[in-house]
């Protein structure tokens, strides 16, 4: 599909072979070479695509991708840079680039990068902008979601997934970590090899590393036959070690050994074995203050913290409840065939108030519940559990945050909340036409338009085109 794409580039030279690339795949391109000039006018209204080739030394391509930012822009950037360090990759995409390239890049590399963007686009999670219902099926390798958050961890999964780097996973329990280790499996090179999971907090130290480096043939009572542990097992695949926080202070420092060398020792034997793994974590602790009071090896912490993926919990991203509970209750009526109702406005607003300590895992199984009472009528307020019939707005009590951090996660999330329900009801005001909603809301149209895709909003009506 034919795109418009600015090229910002800092040598002219690559500005032009970028140009040359792309101009003979069929898209219109323009070039900018003066850095400045690229954000003169908002390229949000005029391209679909900015491309921000920075090559020079000392050049920041992540300090460029947030002028463009600045500018509002309601276009997807791609970097192409010289640094090929790890760290400026997962920056650039944590701060919303949708693609990280190394220079010199090849048309095949561009074309492939310009073409996971349109699939992107095109399978993006949307909602219904009326009554909070969902519109549509929505996943990214099955995960749900349409919130910014969401939408960053999507973006770094699909561009860590190739590569071999050591991934940990941290979030709240129920929030899809295994999941996330699922997807980046299915994306990697490896995924027509094994994947095997260890639970940390499942078996006493002497058993775990049984289960994890193997055992040779009466290496402790019991052992009458030698084992092979996962390490071995998982050859050319991926390893996942979920709830890693709970590993003793042994099996870290044997784990850190075999992470250094890639060769693994069985418990009684005298000789290693190399493997070839790619090593993901989990935790729902924090293993960098688990460091500070020596609970957690240092050393160990970082080499597990290559590429962090942080996964937000449920009650930050409110704007996703509509869409996970009717994606559950629509699966779940399915599979007791039964014709979906969904909720009533009033319901779907209680689910958003409550705060959901068990995070998407509670909502599902609280959806489940709700489909076997009440599959095939549309849900209302009185029918949802007490606990969230009883949940208070954070909006409305009365109870100051008591950290800094509690300030801010409750100012982002009475902004995002009260964004949405601004969008939805211009919306409503203006027909579905985001022009004609635009206007009544005194903004222009391409900003509008960027809000709505930025919480996965979609009119109904087809005039918005």
């Amino acid at each position: 599909m034919s795109q418009k794409i600015l090229v910002i580039a800092d040598d002219a030279s690559a500005g032009l072979r970028y140009q040359q690339m792309l101009v003979a795949d069929g898209h219109d391109v323009q070039v900018r070479a003066d850095l400045a000039a690229g954000t003169e006018t908002p390229p949000g209204g005029e391209f679909d695509v900015v491309l921000i080739s920075q090559s020079g030394p000392g050049r920041d391509p992540v300090a460029m991708l947030r002028r463009v930012q600045a500018a509002e822009a309601a276009c997807h950037v791609v970097i192409v840079s010289g640094h090929a360090a790890v760290g400026a990759a997962v920056q650039a995409m944590r701060g919303g680039a949708a693609d990280y390239l190394l220079e010199p890049c090849s048309a095949e590399e561009l074309r492939a990068a310009l073409q996971r963007l349109e699939h992107r686009v095109a399978d993006s999670p949307h909602a219904a902008p009326t009554g909070g219902q969902h519109a549509g099926p929505p996943s990214f390798e099955g995960l749900i979601g349409q919130c910014p958050a969401m939408r960053e961890v999507f973006a770094l999964i699909e561009r860590i997934a190739p590569a071999d780097a050591t991934v940990l996973v941290t979030g709240e329990s129920g929030t899809g970590k295994e999941m996330v280790v699922r997807a980046i499996h299915r994306l990697s090179r490896r995924r027509e090899f094994p994947f095997l999971g260890c639970d940390c907090t499942a078996l006493a130290p002497t058993l775990l590393e049984s289960e994890l480096f193997g055992h040779v043939r009466g290496s402790f009572s019991g052992a009458i036959a030698t084992k092979k542990g996962l390490f071995e097992a998982a050859h050319q695949g991926t390893l996942l070690l979920d709830e890693v926080a709970n590993l003793s202070m042994e099996t870290q420092g044997k784990l850190l050994r075999v992470l250094e060398t890639r060769r693994v020792r069985k418990v009684g034997d005298t000789g290693e074995q190399e493997v070839d793994i790619r090593l993901i974590a989990t935790t729902n602790r924090s293993l960098a203050d688990m460091v500070k009071v020596g609970a957690f090896r240092a050393d160990l912490y970082y080499r597990l913290n290559v590429v962090p993926i942080a996964l937000p919990p449920l009650r930050e991203r409110t704007g996703d409840i509509p869409l996970l509970a009717g994606v559950f209750l629509e699966r779940f009526s399915r599979q007791m065939d039964l014709e979906v109702k969904g909720f009533s406005s009033e319901a779907m607003q209680q689910l958003q108030v409550y705060p959901w300590p068990g995070n998407v895992r509670e909502l599902r199984n609280i959806v489940e519940r709700l489909a076997v009472l009440y599959g095939g009528t549309r849900i209302d307020l009185h029918q949802l559990p007490l606990e969230v019939r009883e949940a208070r707005s954070a909006v409305s009590t009365s109870e100051v945050p008591r950290t800094w951090e509690e300030f801010k996660r409750l100012k982002h999330q009475v902004i995002e909340d009260l964004e949405r329900r601004f969008l939805i009801a211009a919306l409503e005001r203006g027909s579905q036409s985001v022009t004609q909603a635009a206007e009544s809301v005194g903004m222009q149209r391409t900003n509008f338009h960027a809000l709505l895709r930025a919480h996965g909003i979609r009119p109904e009506s087809p005039r918005h085109k």
